[in-house]
């Protein structure tokens, strides 16, 4: 089924081919013309099957023959609970939304940051993504209004109860009007998501996608014990002393990937990041130079990655730990495919001790662990 068959209109049908979509995912081909239709959603499916875009395209599609609200007024609202997501969630929407008829200006807020700039940066924005305590905040400066919310997203719902978000969703959802389409895309299908369901859907489309199992029994499985300060010498000492090619590093945000990118050019290795900052044409470059081995390491996020797909891929090293068991099979699934056996390597440190035993015990495979201590990382 191609994306054509969906409803889409052809810019954005154009915009996914660039984008090298070739067809939609189950998820996508089953909630995008419900949304299209203005159904509610409830979607339940796996990191990585395609849930943002499942969303993204058919709202950006309603955007484009609906009058667009006032300067502040802004028309969706997307919550996510943390700062990487908000980041990853707003580049799918600008990503797809260049060379639509209509331009849509998409942006994420969160804390951590001054609040100023967002402040301002706010006028004439059409999708807004955020996280509960920032948007508040904003609110409550009158820098965003959401009385004209037309659609609410909530993405990762299951994590954003769990991390405690309930008091301020609920206050959020007092300041939105009643009449409105609501959408809930989620990993898992909680008992407490199933009671926000009850409270926010009306009649929903439930679409519930179970997850592939990744084959991970020929990845070979290694763990470093390391300071969060000899991270970056140990990381340049396995690819150095190991003489490791075709490297594919996994950071946990923006910031991190071009942080390692920078240091392991200094330090003689080449490398080349690729995340949501980047144009399109420069993350084709960065995978083209990767492919082919004129780039040895490629540091990547999460949300990236879903679109490297390389068959012998020998090497991959998590420098930092992704935030669940799900994200962390599926990040070492891109080597020891193809019957072609592939090496996994995890940096773990004194904090991330107690989430990677989760990772480990939900994988049900333990991982083989040095203690890098022992190692000379002079020069490195």
């Amino acid at each position: 089924m191609p994306f054509s068959s969906l409803g889409l209109s052809p810019s954005l049908v154009k915009a996914l081919s660039l984008a090298n979509y070739k067809e939609p995912y189950p998820i996508q081909s089953q909630a995008i013309p419900a949304i299209l239709t203005k159904k509610d959603v409830l979607g339940i499916a796996q990191t990585g099957s395609g849930k943002t875009a499942a969303y993204a395209l058919p709202i950006l599609e309603q955007l484009q023959h609906k009058t667009k609200s006032k300067n502040r007024f802004v028309n969706v609202l997307v919550l996510v609970p943390t700062r990487e997501l908000a980041d990853q969630v707003s580049e799918v929407f600008k990503q797809f939304s260049k060379g639509l008829t209509e331009p849509v200006k998409t942006m994420a807020v969160y804390g951590g940051v001054s609040i100023n700039p967002q402040m301002m940066a706010l006028q004439g924005v059409n999708v807004l993504v955020a996280t509960p305590g920032r948007l508040i905040e904003l609110e409550e400066n009158n820098a965003v209004h959401l009385s004209e919310i037309s659609v609410l997203v909530l993405d990762e719902a299951d994590k954003m109860l769990n991390l405690g978000f309930k008091e301020e969703m609920t206050r959020i959802f007092d300041l939105l009007p009643k009449k409105r389409q609501n959408l809930l895309f989620s990993a898992t299908l909680s008992e407490k998501l199933d009671g926000l369901n009850q409270v926010l859907l009306k009649d929903p489309l439930v679409v519930k996608i179970e997850a592939e199992e990744e084959n991970i029994d020929l990845i070979k499985q290694t763990g470093y014990f390391v300071t969060e300060v000899k991270k970056g010498p140990l990381l340049r000492y396995l690819i150095k002393h190991n003489d490791l090619k075709q490297v594919l590093v996994f950071t946990s945000s923006i910031y991190s990937a071009d942080k390692v990118v920078d240091k392991l050019k200094k330090n003689g290795i080449d490398a080349m990041a690729i995340h949501g900052d980047k144009s399109q044409e420069a993350r084709k470059d960065a995978l083209h130079k990767f492919k082919i081995g004129k780039t040895n390491v490629l540091v990547a996020t999460d949300l990236i990655s879903r679109g490297i797909d390389i068959k012998f891929l020998p090497y991959v090293i998590n420098y930092e730990l992704p935030r669940s068991p799900k994200d962390y099979i599926h990040r070492i699934g891109r080597t020891g495919r193809a019957e072609s056996p592939g090496e996994a390597i995890t940096l773990v440190t004194e904090q991330d001790k107690h989430h990677f035993r989760v990772i480990q015990k939900k994988m049900g495979k333990w991982v083989t662990m040095i203690d890098s201590e022992g190692i000379d990382l002079k020069g490195f």
